[in-house]
Order: structure tokens, then sequence, then C-alpha cells
């Protein structure tokens, strides 16, 4: 993937002329350097001017750039490399998770259940509660919860927890009452409300059944979105994350980002999608043309997100075959093929990039199908880079396609490592072997895959998410032999998929992605060499600094 990646990048030559009567503005010595290209493999410093790279090479030539206010930074044997992009997460929702109730990890319901009734104690009447991140995988009973103990134990204020993949919530009685749920209120086209036995809805709603309940949830405020993104910001710095995919903005959440940027209170470079639920979004986003390179090459927008199916934990991912452990259900399409086609046409003939949530095998199918077909209908266009987001579980017939039409699949391995205890249970393991989180047949056959986390689903620590790509492990290291060992990434295509694929992914290899003279002069500074330390020790890999355009913007607070 590395050689294909750099194939595409148009050389950007820097004169020894220019390079002499140019002066850096910073430098960095004594590190560690990992460019991720090929042509400057053994360098030993490295010069910033005006916010790009001036120049890579030996110690003495790049101290020769040095004018007198130019900041000299001694890395002391610190690993340096470019600044890490996370392919697809959520920045308001990772925002929101940092300063709202978390739910992840709880290891039963009755914890659940007493975590939002210690919540609601400090709350008026009536206030809503809202929290994120249960996984009933994890719990004794692994099926959907029953609203009843939470209803029983928190009636007086509506609640809203939200699933950890997104794709599910959990409302209580006070909740549903509000939104005027009850037993003849019908499944809406795309989503499933969860019953019991008498049809009565048992609080569980799944895709598109949870705009039932959120319609009534308050908005959130612009002040409150504000200081979501700049929590967001501060946590990907402090990981090495100077790229971020928001996979799904609202166009009112990207004019709050640009306002940020405008008074350059965010500095985080986001590649944004807007969320395209249905054809006539698609048409009215059209009206607008892309954003490339705003504020700075701060924010683009030229990627359209569009919902597929749903999430493999909730059941709602859409399967060719049965679920193992729901015979006669095969998950929900929330986008048919049809109205995908015209999305997707209007996203060619307008300059966007279709980027389509698909889980499921039967969801990547269509997907894939729908693109066959549509990219035949284009010959002229050959350069689209439309992604598939997820990619999870995919038909072993399948797998080749990627690469044969140009499709990036944009993966997160980290969900592997969180989801392998239960993946066969869903599925059955002869799937889960031939296309479940199928990395290593992906790249083999050519394929492009970019890496990330999915935040706030998963942690947004970068280094599990490698440390899950290399070892197909869990933080603790079981399975011992890793689950499928034979789809493992390598350590430098893990890197690659943080890096070189994302900038790939976005249009933006001649910006980002490695260090090479003319670039954005994004990088970070790490305790340890990431191309060979151990499994382990990538776990618990610190970020020393992070800079962006070379400006410094985290440091670590004990450095």
């Amino acid at each position: 993937m590395i050689t294909k990646v750099l194939a595409s990048f148009l050389i950007l030559l820097v004169s020894l002329p220019a390079l002499r009567a140019q002066k850096a503005d910073l430098i960095i010595l004594g590190a560690r350097i990992e460019t991720m290209d090929l042509r400057y493999r053994e360098v030993e410093a490295l010069a910033v001017s005006r916010g790009r790279i001036l120049a890579l090479g030996g110690t003495a030539a790049i101290r020769a750039l040095a004018a007198e206010d130019t900041r000299i930074v001694e890395a002391e044997g610190a690993f340096l490399m470019p600044g890490l992009i996370e392919s697809h997460a959520h920045l308001a929702g990772l925002g929101q998770s940092l300063r709202s109730l978390d739910l992840k990890g709880l290891a039963s319901y009755e914890e659940l259940v007493a975590r939002v009734a210690a919540a609601a104690a400090g709350r008026p009447k009536g206030a809503w509660i809202v929290g994120r991140g249960w996984d009933q995988n994890l719990w004794p009973v692994k099926e959907f919860p029953d609203h009843a103990a939470l209803s029983a134990a928190v009636p007086d204020h509506p609640v809203l927890l939200t699933r950890v993949d997104g794709h599910a919530l959990l409302a209580n009685a006070r909740a549903m009452a509000l939104a005027g749920i009850d037993a003849t209120t019908p499944d809406p086209e795309g989503g499933e409300i969860i019953r019991r036995s008498d049809g009565s809805p048992s609080g569980v709603f799944v895709d598109r059944a949870e705009d039932l309940i959120q319609a009534r949830a308050p908005r959130v405020d612009p002040a409150d979105l504000e200081a979501s993104f700049l929590a967001a910001q501060e946590a990907c710095f402090a990981q090495g994350i100077t790229s971020f995919h928001d996979a799904g903005i609202a166009t009112g959440s990207a004019f709050v980002l640009g306002r940020l940027m405008t008074t350059g209170r965010f500095k985080l470079r986001v590649y944004a999608m807007a969320s395209v639920p249905d054809l006539e979004t698609a048409k009215i986003m059209i009206e607008e043309p892309p954003l490339i390179g705003g504020f700075d090459q701060r924010l683009t927008l030229r990627a359209w997100k569009i919902y597929a199916d749903g999430a493999l934990g909730s059941r709602g991912a859409a399967m060719l075959d049965d679920y193992s452990d729901r015979p006669g259900h095969r998950g929900l399409l929330i986008t048919q093929a049809e109205t995908l086609r015209a999305i997707s046409e209007l996203a060619i003939d307008h300059g966007y990039q279709a980027c389509v949530h698909a889980i499921g095998d039967r969801a990547n199918r269509m997907v894939l199908d729908v693109w066959t077909d549509l990219f035949a209908a284009h010959p002229d266009r050959l350069d689209l880079r439309f992604r598939i987001e997820h990619a999870q579980i995919i038909h072993h017939d399948d797998l080749p396609r990627f690469a044969r039409l140009g499709v990036i699949a944009a993966m997160q391995g980290v969900h592997c490592s969180s989801d392998m205890a239960w993946v066969p249970r869903r599925i059955a393991a002869r799937r889960a072997e031939l296309g479940a989180y199928a990395w290593r047949s992906l790249l083999d056959t050519g394929a492009v895959v970019c890496n990330g986390t999915d935040a706030p689903v998963e942690s947004i620590s970068p280094f599990e998410c490698l440390h899950a790509s290399v070892t197909r492990q869990d933080k603790e290291g079981q399975p011992p032999e890793g689950f499928f060992p034979a789809q493992r990434m390598t350590r430098m295509e893990a890197l690659a998929s943080y890096t070189l694929a994302g900038a790939y992914a976005a249009f933006e290899e001649n910006l980002k992605g490695r260090l090479a003279p003319g670039l954005l002069a994004d990088f970070i500074l790490v305790d340890r060499d990431l191309r060979t330390c151990s499994d382990r020790e990538l776990l618990g890999a610190r970020v020393l600094r992070t800079f962006v355009g070379g400006e410094e913007v985290h440091r670590l607070k004990d450095r």
C-alpha cells in the first residue's frame, strides 16, 4: 500500500538556491525520524518555514538554515513522524463524550441503572439525562435490556442513553411518553423498535428508530458545541492527531467549527463529511460547491456521509445470511440501492466524494454493486476515491472488488479487538474467518486501507488502534495467537494506514501524511520508536510534542 499511495504523489522540488535564501522558523535536531517518504529515508534533522517543511537532511546542513530568531528544539532521541490522521471519528460526539455521562465499560445493566440514578439525583425533575457507551455484550445477560429497571430508578427525568456504536439507544418510560411512543407506534423504515412479547416497546430503539426519541431531546447549544469541539481538539493533540476525518457533520456544526477557526482557537485540521441521510438532502448540498482547504488548510468539506446499514453489535448490520444468534434476522438496510445510486451520481456530477457506512456483508456488496454500475457509466471519472466506512464484514468474493474499483476501505483496527469476543457468536466463526476485519486480504489485493477509531465509539487513542491492527489482540494481549491472525497488518502498514493512506483518502497526499519539503509541517515527537518497539510497548506510547503547521500545539506536561 505504501508504494501505491506514494505513486500518486506529485514530486515537490525545492531548489538549492531557494533553500539557501530561505531561513527556518523552527528546526528539530536529535530525533529519530520516520518521514513515510521513500525519497527521504536517512535524515537527522528537519527545518520548518512559514508553516511548511523547508528541508530534511543532516544536522549540519539543517543548522545552516537557522537565523537569529529561529527556534531550535533538541529532540533528545525522541521518535519524530508525520502527524497522525484519524480517518473516521466524530468530532462533536468525541467532545460531548468527554463532557457527559460516560457508560463505557460497565459490567452489567445494574451498574448502568445505578450510574444514571446517581446522575439524576443532582438534576432538577424533568431535566434530560443523556449518556453514551453502554454495551450489552459486556454484561452477563447479553441481550438488549428492558427499560423497566431504569424507569423505576429514574421516573422523573427523561433518559436517553446511546449504545457504544451510536446505532441503538435506551430510553426510559418518561422519555418514551414525551415522544408519544407506545405499542401502536410502527417501526420506521431503516429502523426497529425492540419490543416485548406483548408488543410494547422495551425501551431500545435501533438505527432510524432512534430519531423517534432524539427528536424530543433538547438541541445542543452553540456554546456547548464550541466547548465540545475544543475538548475534542485537546484530546486529539495529546494523542498526536493533527488531522481528523469527521464522519458525519451537520451544517450548523460546520458553521460553529468555521467560527472557531476564524478566531484562531481551533487548529486541528478537519476533513468533514456532511451528513446526507436522503436524496433530498443531497439535492440541497449541491447548491454549494465543495470547500477545499478553507481557513488556511484547516477545513475541507468535499465528502458526503451516507448510511447503508446499521451496526453489528445491535444486529442492525445488513447481512447476506441470518445472524447466528438471531435466526430469521439479517439486519437493516438504511439506504436502498436506488437511492444510493442517485446520491452517488449527484456526488460525481458535483465534485463530492461518497463515503458510505457499510458494516454487514450484504451492505458492502450492495454498495460495491451500485458503484460498479455507476463507475462504468462514468468512465471519464478516474479518481473518485469513493470510500466504504468500516467495511467490517465482507464476503470473501467481494474482497478483490475494492482494489479493482479504486474504493478505499476506511477501517478501524480497534473495532476488531473490541468486538472479537462476540463476533463469532453473531455471524459464526467461519464467516468471521473469511471476511471479518480483513485488512490483510484487502491490502494484498492492492486496496488502500486507512485507519481510525470511530471515537467516541472507541477511545481516540491511535496507539490502541495500531496495537490492534498489528496483533488482533485486546489490551491484555488476548487471545495470545490473535483473532484470526492471518489478517494482521505489518508495523509499517499500520503506520501508513494512519498517515499516507489517511492523506490519500482525503485527496491530501500533496499536503500531509509524510515529511517532505513543501508539505505542511504537521509532525509529532513520541517517546519510543513506533517502528521497532514491542507490540506491548505500542500501548504505552506517549506523545511528547505535537506540531501543526510548525506551531507547537501540545507538550506533555511532565516534559
